[in-house]
């Protein structure tokens, strides 16, 4: 009972702040939408991609390992082997951060003009390449408190990450326009910026608290093995990060790699297809920055859910409780698909006048009446990929993610110049259906098929 506790006031916790978050970070966008217009927008999503690649390299896996290791101190109290845990992730994510920082900082020019083929986004990646060891030591503390189930901290930095991003911006395109400047959208990166620099420092002041306040007293023997015995305890805990990271963090990299593909090759597909470069740009910043958005903001209430499945499903497994699983499972499945249907019910309703009202875009409302339809498929195919990732199957959500990804460049390359832009949204909704599908079949794979009975009041 006190598991099922834990998950589920975790999992209210991250809601809450995730439903803050993307409240504040939606109004968000649609200010930056009105302050840079379209254009300038999708010349800002270009630089997903690049983002994207950065976290796969320097700290999605090693996140995740971490988040796996540390699960078991909330049963054996082991407080210090948790810690070395982390303190193994830090070693391994900050050379890697920091030579990806200047990797990027001193080749953005070549980077804007060959990969992103946009060469205004030069001065963004600078200002990006920043961010990326405060990004990287921000995820780490947080992977560690949501293995031990600790949601609060997350939930908090998340928060103060969104104020701080959105505050700097707003007071710095203040500043501008009072002088008679006009902003440009690289105050939106040094926003981003900002906020990852303010999140990690309260993220290292929660995680420096925890361990002074838990655990025990330092032993001050006179013992030479003592430390002897830590070094080799941290080897070991450097081993099982990277048995489990590089793997997920090689197959992170080759779907954001694909991904990163599909990204810069929307705009090109739509200049093929007859638009200017600047038109191709604004349709696919409202498609990128303004529609999606929208039709994504209610997985923050299935986001939260998921992150936590990782660690419940896991210490499940190793403890051998597959009825457990099972029942997870079950829920997964039934909440995700009854939740997306109401999202798609209210975006078929209010979805256009939502897209004009927010956007003042008649284009947004448009493709989000399309995309209404990929709730269900979307947030059923997350939960089920963290269950997976629980069970250690990250080789099958990677191949599940590329067979994807792969069919999905098809439809850009192949519709996107014959019929426009809603080639790739018909692609988006096949290629969605497709991986829910794979999904519900791997997962039924690992855990037997069937589900019991009594799942529906069984125990979390």
């Amino acid at each position: 009972m006190q598991k099922k506790h834990s998950f589920w006031a975790g999992t209210v916790i991250l809601t809450a702040a995730g439903l803050t978050s993307r409240l504040i970070g939606f109004f968000y966008r649609a200010f930056l939408s009105q302050t840079f217009g379209e254009e300038g927008m999708g010349i800002y999503q270009l630089l997903s991609p690049v983002m994207a690649l950065s976290f796969s390299l320097t700290a999605a896996g090693i996140q995740t390992a971490v988040s796996k290791f540390t699960a078991s101190e909330t049963t054996t109290h082991d407080y210090r082997s948790s810690l070395r845990i982390l303190c193994a992730g830090l070693l391994l994510s900050m050379p890697l951060s920091a030579a990806c920082a200047w990797l990027l900082y001193r080749h953005a020019q070549f980077i804007a003009l060959t990969f992103l083929l946009e060469e205004r986004t030069a001065p963004l990646l600078r200002v990006f390449a920043l961010s990326i060891p405060f990004c990287a030591l921000h995820s780490l503390v947080n992977g560690y408190f949501y293995g031990v189930k600790r949601a609060g901290i997350p939930a908090a930095t998340q928060i103060a990450e969104q104020l701080a991003r959105v505050g700097s911006v707003y007071l710095i395109c203040s500043y501008l326009e009072a002088h008679r400047q006009a902003p440009g959208i690289v105050c939106a990166m040094i926003g981003l910026t900002i906020g990852e620099c303010f999140s990690t420092l309260l993220s290292l002041a929660a995680v420096c608290l925890r361990f002074l306040r838990l655990s025990p007293p330092p032993s001050f023997s006179p013992s030479f093995r003592r430390p002897l015995r830590r070094a080799l305890s941290l080897r070991e805990s450097l081993r099982r990060i990277l048995f489990l990271a590089m793997p997920l963090t090689a197959s992170r990299i080759a779907v954001n790699f694909l991904q990163s593909i599909e990204a810069v090759s929307i705009p090109d597909a739509l200049v093929r297809y007859g638009y200017s470069h600047s038109q191709a740009l604004s349709v696919y910043g409202v498609l990128t920055g303004m529609a999606l958005p929208l039709i994504l903001f209610p997985t923050a209430l299935v986001n939260s859910a998921c992150v936590l499945l990782l660690p419940v499903v896991s210490e499940a497994d190793e403890n051998g409780r597959h009825g457990t699983i099972r029942r997870l499972v079950h829920r997964s499945i039934l909440y995700c698909t009854l939740f997306g249907a109401l999202c798609t019910a209210g975006f078929l309703l209010i979805g256009r006048r939502a897209g004009f009202f927010l956007f003042h875009s008649e284009m947004a409302g448009s493709f989000i009446l399309t995309l209404s339809f990929i709730c269900p498929l979307l947030y059923l195919s997350g939960a089920l990929s963290s269950i997976l990732h629980g069970l250690g199957k990250t080789g099958t959500t990677f191949l599940l993610n590329m067979i994807v990804l792969v069919s999905r460049l098809f439809f850009i390359f192949r519709l996107v110049p014959l019929i426009g832009i809603q080639g790739y949204l018909y692609g988006l909704l096949l290629t969605q259906l497709l991986l829910t599908g794979l999904c519900i079949l791997a997962v039924c794979r690992y855990t037997g098929g069937k589900t019991p009975p009594s799942s529906i009041g069984g125990e979390i």
